[in-house]
């Protein structure tokens, strides 16, 4: 099998991120939808596409696309594709979800049922069996109906992709990792820039930031359902593609990076995931609550997941701790905000109307991701620029003067 459908979900209204992503990653883009970017690559698309994406929340592989408003249609239009190809006579498949929008099919227990029956229909004409064991590897599958439309996939994440490995425990109201990832990356963050969490909760701001910084690929540390499809993918493709991973990243890069929390158990769990993400000494976590926010540096930026009542049993306190974010931000020279939440009146308390807001679902939940801009800091002068290079050209000439010291010119050791 060579070129490929690939389909990567994510979340609603940033599909443009994710389009980015998977461009920089040297892959066609085919088609941009709500929720969900197509692109086209081979095997190991598959396995660098899981393993470097940092906002897709899985991995597709389209195996068919049809129409169908009868479960009759849907039963041969399952049929019709050439299951053989994908799933060997060994292979434990089933539907793993089912969806519909705005389709004449609608349950998504019939719609499962219905589509297991149809493959077990081809297979057992191209296989000559009447009974499979299902005991090889897994195949679990996915379906979507849109407008009638029926769009069927294999899945080869298996666990959502924002399941990184490092987090294993969260505060009440976690931000996912990929939608982490995805808000920093609409910011102009970068490594050089201060960033601030000051409601980090388990951490995954300021985790996944450093992460970035770091050039941690987030999938290296975590295991793939299509890992154990050799019929399609060859094992020494995800050998290769870690390694690659492992070759890119850099933990000397330089970040200031901080995530505070008033809760020092929360602060406690954080500081346990960023260790087990590698990236412990690049983040300074600390209790703090918002109102002691404060920072010396200019040209810093806050990127923050507040509560806005979903976790707080009173939402009275709200206008006082919007408040507070406000006047916090206030005391930032020059400093840019991004912050997530779902709380109607977070402008009005935080004393000042948002630069941009873009409409983001966090799950079901409707949010907004409120953006207020500070000023870009000057640009470097050429003598400054230069000033450093040369700086950088005497620190390179030290380090190989270092390695070569005790050596003579002829290769012995001086004594």
């Amino acid at each position: 099998m060579n070129k490929m459908e690939l389909i990567a979900p994510c979340h609603f209204g940033l599909e443009a991120v994710l389009k980015k992503e998977i461009y920089d990653l040297g892959y066609e883009i085919l088609k941009v939808e709500d929720g969900r970017v197509t692109f086209e690559g081979d095997a190991e698309a598959v396995c660098r596409a899981n393993v470097f994406l940092r906002t897709a929340e899985r991995i597709l592989l389209k195996a068919g696309e049809f129409r169908a408003e009868t479960f009759d249609e849907l039963f041969e239009g399952i049929r019709a594709i050439p299951w053989e190809d994908y799933i060997p006579r060994d292979g434990r498949f089933w539907v793993a979800k089912a969806s519909s929008v705005k389709s004449k099919l609608f349950s998504p227990s019939d719609i499962q049922s219905i589509v297991k029956k149809a493959m077990v229909e081809r297979m057992k004409q191209r296989y000559h069996v009447d009974w499979f064991e299902e005991d090889g590897a897994a195949y679990p599958l996915r379906i979507f109906l849109l407008k009638d439309q029926v769009t069927v996939a294999l899945d080869t994440s298996g666990d959502s992709l924002h399941k990184r490995g490092y987090r294993t425990m969260t505060s009440k109201a976690p931000i996912t990792e990929t939608l982490a990832a995805a808000l920093i990356l609409l910011t102009p963050w970068r490594q050089d820039r201060i960033l601030v969490d000051p409601f980090c909760g388990s951490g995954t701001f300021p985790i996944e930031a450093a992460m970035m910084a770091a050039n941690i690929a987030p999938g290296m540390n975590r295991a793939f359902t299509a890992e154990q499809w050799a019929n399609l993918i060859p094992r020494k493709l995800w050998y290769d593609t870690v390694e690659e991973a492992g070759q890119l990243i850099d933990l000397t890069a330089g970040a200031d990076i901080q995530g505070y929390d008033i809760d020092r158990e929360v602060v406690k769990a954080a500081r346990e995931n960023a260790r087990r993400a590698g990236v412990e000494e690049m983040i300074h976590f600390q209790a703090r609550p918002v109102a002691e926010l404060n920072h010396p540096k200019k040209y810093g930026f806050v990127i923050t997941n507040p509560p806005y009542g979903e976790r707080l049993e009173d939402k009275a306190v709200l206008p006082e701790l919007y408040s507070q974010i406000g006047e916090a931000y206030g005391r930032l020279d020059s400093w840019s905000m991004y912050l997530i939440t779902s709380y109607e009146d977070a402008e009005r308390y935080i004393g000042r109307r948002a630069d941009k807001n873009r409409k983001i679902y966090n799950g079901m939940l409707k949010t907004y991701f409120y953006q207020f801009l500070g000023p870009k800091p000057p640009k470097r002068s050429r003598q400054q620029e230069g000033t450093d290079k040369n700086a950088a050209m005497a620190a390179d000439r030290d380090a190989a003067m270092a390695g070569r010291r005790g050596t003579g010119s002829n290769g012995t050791d001086k004594e």
